[in-house]
């Protein structure tokens, strides 16, 4: 007797192989067999003609605080995520002092874009150290799987409290105790080690993030107390650090590294930058160096006002007044000296900020006021063109008019399909970048896989059908070493997508305030998912979440090793 048997569906295996018509019954949990398997099961499903594939695997998530109050890691099972990494960028919330919590809480609301009220009211600390919240996570039971790095921010916050983010150089034994940490996390299940060396990351008034100040040896000494080679992955959002530095540190201590950075993404300004580090990152992998790159499939889009304007927060005119209320920023923004001070930065902007002056890739969204109604969808650019004005002094105008709630749209990297294809299609990228669980007021890219499939698959055919599901599934998983995942085969867990081909895709954003204590968030909807399975429990039927007094999803804690050429290394 099986527990569940799905009938009637194109498989497409997540391995590269043909899709092939065929019945797959589950058992505890696992595929136990594909082909004409019978019809003696708990729960039969007949798939009518859909596709089955391997669940989606989302390696770069932020739901750290999210999961200790919603389980269900809404919204990404709804969009076909069946495992989730968590602790990207080392803004995990561990390890946690009672005495640092506000300040972590502080910093995340600004650099990850999470309502700061929200993580107060929802977050319930039964959790101090790594263990512990591995703890509390396997008590939540999860609708998704779920992995955690430790990060390099949190524990330099642990160990040096709020000279964490102030002081570069810890002590000999400050960073005695940053790698036992590490190194204790790593042998109580992290999948891996988290970093930021991003311009962009700054947290609570305009502070950097801890790890964003150190030397780059810092790092360095932190991979190493990982573990022996293959141990383990590396997620850096690496800004300007050059591929070559951190292959060194790839190869020094046989840990894949994989790099987020804006660079990586195609801009207009700098048509050949991105590809360079995608043959940088070639280079290094045809030496033994394995370094990849994180990559977004769609257009890095923020929506925004100036009461958050978190796009524009990588300049260093932002930098005092990011956690300014909405009276302190309207003085700010009439201010002429605050104005210039934009203008300088935007001369000459840093490698790897989101924003770098394109004003005709700032879009009016919604405007408050009826008289400017007409200015919907029209470009800052364009406006300040047609009135004879500065596009910055447009830019703000028309905020501080409509006491900084007009609505802005940044599309600023990755807006053009025609330099973004080759780095969909490059062997050394990684499709992720989904941040699901953060930057929850200015956009929802948790449904990077539906896309992937819709726009890159089926509108472009960049990709086919099989290479497509097998970028999302089992791409994800030989890299980060997660075992008997992202591929339907005998004895493989049953994590399963059932889906439309030609209806597949994402709905809008659209505002939904289920946040703990009423706050907002920006989400989306899939579009041709019929079916989302963890373990072999269904969790989302295409329209809504199941209701389970327990989620099916497991605590991912062991891990396979990175493999590298004459690396014979034993399993974590």
């Amino acid at each position: 007797m099986y527990d569940l048997i799905i009938r009637g569906a194109t498989i497409v295996d997540g391995l590269g192989h043909d899709p092939v018509r065929a019945e797959i019954a589950v058992k505890d949990g696992r595929i136990a067999a594909i082909g004409e398997v019978g019809k003696d099961a708990d729960e039969l499903v007949d798939a009518g003609g859909l596709s089955l594939m391997p669940g989606i695997i989302d390696i770069h998530t932020h739901y750290d605080a999210q999961i200790t109050w919603d389980p269900t890691l809404s919204p990404s099972p709804s969009l076909g995520v069946t495992t989730a990494v968590m602790g990207n960028c080392g803004f995990g919330i561990v390890p946690s002092p009672p005495h640092l919590r506000d300040m972590i809480m502080r910093n995340l609301a600004v650099v990850e874009g999470m309502d700061l009220a929200a993580l107060r009211a929802g977050i319930d600390w039964q959790f101090q150290s790594f263990g512990e919240y591995m703890d509390m996570v396997r008590r939540q039971s999860p609708y998704a799987n779920v992995a955690v790095m430790v990060g390099h921010s949190a524990v330099r916050t642990a160990v040096m409290g709020e000279e964490a983010s102030t002081r570069k150089q810890p002590t000999p034994e400050e960073m005695a105790e940053m790698k036992r940490l590490v190194a204790e996390a790593m042998s109580q299940g992290a999948i891996g080690l988290g970093a930021s060396y991003s311009l962009n990351h700054s947290g609570w008034g305009g502070v950097p993030m801890p790890s964003t100040i150190t030397d780059i040896s810092e790092f360095d000494a932190l991979v190493g107390a990982m573990g022996g080679p293959g141990r383990g992955v590396v997620e850096i959002a690496s800004g300007a650090v050059p591929v070559e530095t951190l292959a060194e540190i790839a190869g020094k201590h046989g840990h894949r590294i994989f790099m987020s950075t804006g660079v990586a993404f195609y801009n207009e300004a700098y048509p050949d930058r991105a590809q360079g580090m995608f043959e940088a990152c070639s280079a290094a992998q045809r030496q033994g160096k394995e370094v990849y790159i994180q990559l977004t499939c769609q257009p890095l889009s923020f929506d925004f006002t100036l009461a958050g304007a978190y796009p524009l927060y990588s300049h260093p005119a932002f930098d005092p007044i990011k956690a300014y209320d909405r009276e302190q920023l309207t003085a700010v923004y009439r201010d002429a000296s605050f104005r210039s001070a934009f203008r300088d930065n935007l001369r000459n902007p840093k490698p790897g900020t989101i924003f770098q002056g394109n004003w005709d890739r700032v879009i009016v969204g919604v405007p408050v006021l009826p008289h400017n109604r007409g200015l919907a969808n029209r470009s800052v650019k364009e406006i300040a063109e047609e009135t004879g004005r500065d596009p910055l002094d447009t830019f703000f105008e028309l905020g501080l008019e409509e006491n900084l709630d007009t609505g802005f749209i940044g599309r600023f990297l990755n807006a053009v399909d025609e330099g973004v294809e080759p780095l969909v299609k490059h062997p050394a990228g990684v499709i992720a970048l989904s941040d699901a669980g953060a930057h929850l007021i200015y956009l929802c890219d948790a449904g990077f896989g539906p896309y992937l499939l819709g726009h890159w698959v089926r509108d472009r055919g960049a990709l086919d059908l099989v290479e497509g599901v097998r970028r999302l599934t089992s791409h994800q998983a030989g890299l980060y070493g997660i075992p008997d995942r992202g591929r339907i085969e005998t004895g493989a867990c049953a994590d399963l997508l059932l889906f439309e081909p030609e209806t597949i895709g994402i709905s809008p954003l659209r505002r939904v305030s289920d946040l703990p204590g009423g706050g907002p968030r920006t989400i989306r909807d899939p579009l041709g998912i019929h079916g989302v399975y963890v373990n072999g429990t269904r969790v989302f039927d295409g329209k809504d979440y199941a209701r389970l007094g327990k989620g099916p999803g497991q605590l991912l804690d062991r891990f396979q090793p990175a493999r590298r050429p004459a690396l014979a290394t034993a399993a974590q």
